[in-house]
């Protein structure tokens, strides 16, 4: 990977394609851009759905790359009506039909599981707080 010179980009850089190989992976593909578009997709949908103090504490512990696509496209407002994950499953399908072909579902999991891997577990308690009952299962800390 060449330098761009400046160590906060290359650094972003080098996290993103580090998440973004974690996502190809769970979603068995080869494609980066899948793994980008199902971020995206995820990542809209959960910060749609939370109070915007909270989605502002989350996007500090992104990679600035990803900061950026958390926030891409946002109109603070009240949050999503969705409550259950079948609801966030089906919008984070209707944002990824026509740009990946990547099932809505193994999406939700790949990023969650992405982040549940980079995000302290105080914050994602703190997410998790502000979630309905439904959708606090997909942040739950691993079990051994």
């Amino acid at each position: 990977m060449a330098a761009t010179g400046l160590e906060v980009f290359d650094r972003t850089i080098h996290l993103t394609n580090q998440w973004l190989l974690e996502i190809m992976q769970e979603l068995g593909s080869t494609e980066r851009v899948h793994a980008w578009h199902a971020l995206a997709a995820v990542l809209h949908a959960l910060r749609d759905r939370m109070p915007v103090a909270e989605g502002a504490h989350l996007s500090a512990q992104l990679p600035l790359l990803v900061r950026g696509l958390f926030f891409e496209g946002w109109r603070p407002a009240a949050p999503g009506r969705y409550r259950t994950r079948a609801d966030l499953v089906a919008r984070v399908r209707d944002d990824l039909s026509g740009c990946a072909p990547v099932d809505a579902d193994a999406a939700c999991d790949a990023v969650f599981s992405c982040l549940k891997r980079h995000v302290t577990a105080g914050e994602l308690a703190d997410v998790r707080a502000v979630l309905p009952a439904d959708l606090k299962a997909l942040l739950e800390p691993a079990t051994a």
